[in-house]
């Protein structure tokens, strides 16, 4: 069986995607989850949260696909 790792930044002040329901979404997908306090632009308004989940994932991957 073939996986593909995910993550999700859940904004927790997010009016557009309820909070609980993007916890449902990235449960379902089995994704790492960081909850970060921002509204559905949270990329616009935590621009270094983004970026550090990036940075996160990136590492994951390189050091998954090294070993």
């Amino acid at each position: 069986m073939k996986t593909k790792p995910s993550w999700y930044m859940i904004a927790t002040d997010d009016k557009m995607i309820p909070p609980d329901a993007q916890r449902s979404m990235s449960k379902r997908a089995g994704s790492t989850v960081v909850e970060v306090k921002g509204s559905h632009a949270i990329y616009v308004s935590q621009p270094e949260a983004v970026a550090a989940l990036v940075e996160q994932a990136a590492k994951s991957v390189k050091t998954s696909a090294a070993a």
